[in-house]
């Protein structure tokens, strides 16, 4: 079982010509809403990856809530610890230019009610996979990395958005991802020593006996273990939105390890669906399906 600990969202995209300098007001070229939150984009990749998932999160008495949990009711994850509160659904207002890239603002509403007494939701045991990001209370996720290693499941902790108090707790999960920017703030915040990237990786795993892996977009992914460093490819492809890619990978990469697969195979398998993400505008609608991941890996010969 994967169990997502995180955030809600409805997402509001709007497609411009390029992206504003501050203080500017661009035109939009069009408008749409898709679900999404960190945590129902990794939920919602997990099981169209095949995983089975359960949920765990909140979100507002109105009528965003629906859009934003449409998605994952299609794909049968299990809703049952998704809590409805007062506060609004959480929002995010994305915009995307013409060459994918985007900047995204989130309003976190009931995402920021998802609190340590919640996890007894999760139902946690041993040979589950906990998913959690960063947009959800930071003692909820420090909470959760306890639960998981007290119940004898895994745990992957995806660092976006970047938050420098978890600096204090990083070491806790099991596999830590993190974008290039995300890592290299982390490893100044953790005083990690090395001439590159490689090295402070391999000094981060070192120091705290877990994992490190490290996105690099379209260069691929890292990975630095105690004991080994991999890294796989991104397919080659023109991206349409980036919207997402990062929570694939997540869903994607949490979903290899449920079903037994080794560390170099689930990052080829999560970069693969992190790269079809790119082809669609939208996060959730973007996700591609396992079928689809089959098809793009490179075939061993």
């Amino acid at each position: 079982m994967i169990v997502v600990i995180g955030s809600i969202n409805l997402d509001m995209i709007t497609r411009v010509d390029r992206l504003p300098a501050p203080g500017e007001t661009v035109r939009g070229s069009g408008f749409s809403t898709a679900a999404g939150g960190k945590g129902a984009n990794q939920a919602l990749a997990a099981a169209r990856a095949g995983a089975k998932v359960r949920m765990i999160g909140a979100v507002g008495k109105d009528g965003f809530a629906v859009e934003a949990l449409s998605c994952l009711r299609e794909e049968k994850v299990d809703l049952s610890g998704v809590a409805e509160t007062h506060a609004a659904t959480g929002i995010a207002a994305i915009l995307v230019d013409e060459a994918g890239e985007n900047v995204i603002a989130v309003a976190p509403g009931a995402n920021d009610s998802v609190l340590p007494g919640d996890l007894a939701k999760a139902l946690l045991k041993r040979g589950d996979v906990v998913l959690l990001q960063q947009e959800i209370p930071l003692p909820t996720l420090e909470a959760a990395l306890d639960a998981a290693a007290a119940a004898g499941a895994a745990s992957v902790l995806n660092t976006a958005p970047f938050r420098p108090e978890t600096a204090g707790f990083i070491g806790k999960a099991d596999y830590a991802i993190a974008n290039e920017t995300e890592f290299d703030l982390y490893s100044r915040a953790l005083g990690l020593e090395g001439g590159d990237r490689p090295a402070r990786m391999r000094a981060y795993a070192a120091k705290t006996g877990r994992t490190i892996v490290v996105t690099l977009g379209g260069d691929g992914v890292l990975a630095a273990t105690p004991d080994d460093f991999l890294q796989a490819a991104a397919l080659k492809i023109t991206p349409v939105d980036t919207v997402g890619a990062g929570d694939t990978f997540c869903g994607y990469f949490g979903a290899a390890l449920s079903a037994g697969l080794p560390l170099a195979a689930a990052l080829e398998r999560a970069a693969a669906a992190g790269s079809l993400a790119c082809l669609k505008p939208g996060a959730q609608p973007a996700i591609p399906r396992a079928a689809d991941v089959d098809v793009a890996l490179p075939k061993k010969t």
